[in-house]
C-alpha cells in the first residue's frame, strides 16, 4: 500500500563539513545527536506517522535512517523511502560512505529516482519531492544558509510540521 502524506515525514540536515564533529561519529555529540533522532522519529510514530523519507546524503541523512531502520526492527509497519536526486550520487564519495549509503539503499521500502543525470538543482528538486510528499519535516539545523535553510523554508511555506533538531 502506498502512503499517504499525512503518514509521513521527511528529513534534511547537514553534512559531515556542517557538523562540529566532522566525520568523527564516535564523538559524543554525534552519539548525542542519534539518540535524540530516534527519540524524535519513535515520537512521531507514536503520533501516527509510519512512512519516512530520506534524501540519502552523507552525514545526517544517514543518522535520520538508521534511525528510521532501527525503529522499522520494533514495528514492521514502519516503512522507509531513498529519495534519490540522480543516479551516481555516491559516485565520487569515499569508498566506506559509498557502501554505507549503498546498504542503506538495500534496506528501504521504496527507491524514488528524481533524474537520471546530475544538474545544479538536482539536490533542491529532491528536497521539494520530500517535502511535497510529507506532513512532517524533521531538520537537523541551526539557521544556517545552504541547502537545510531553503527546506526548511520551503516545508514551512507548504505548512508542514517541523521539528528541528540541534547538532
Amino acid at each position: 500500500m502506498t502512503p499517504t502524506r499525512h503518514q509521513s515525514c521527511c528529513f534534511t540536515g547537514y553534512r559531515p563539513e556542517k557538523l562540529p564533529w566532522r566525520s568523527d561519529e564516535e564523538n559524543p555529540a554525534a552519539t548525542l545527536l542519534k539518540e535524540k533522532l530516534f527519540d524524535v522519529v519513535e515520537a512521531l510514530y507514536r503520533s501516527g506517522i509510519t512512512h519516512f523519507i530520506s534524501g540519502m546524503a552523507r552525514g545526517s541523512d544517514f543518522y535520520f535512517c538508521e534511525a528510521v531502520l532501527q525503529l522499522r526492527a520494533e514495528h514492521e509497519e514502519v516503512t522507509l523511502e531513498a529519495a534519490i536526486p540522480y543516479e551516481e550520487q555516491a559516485a565520487r564519495w569515499p569508498e566506506a560512505e559509498r557502501n554505507r549509503y549503498f546498504r542503506l539503499v538495500s534496506q528501504c521500502d521504496f527507491e524514488t529516482l528524481v533524474q537520471t543525470e546530475y544538474s545544479a538543482d538536482c539536490m533542491k528538486k529532491r528536497n521539494y519531492y520530500m517535502v511535497d510528499h510529507a506532513a512532517v519535516l524533521i531538520a537537523v539545523y541551526d539557521g544556517r544558509f545552504g541547502g537545510t535553510m531553503q527546506t526548511v523554508n520551503y516545508a514551512k511555506r507548504k505548512g508542514l510540521e517541523i521539528v528541528e533538531v540541534q547538532p
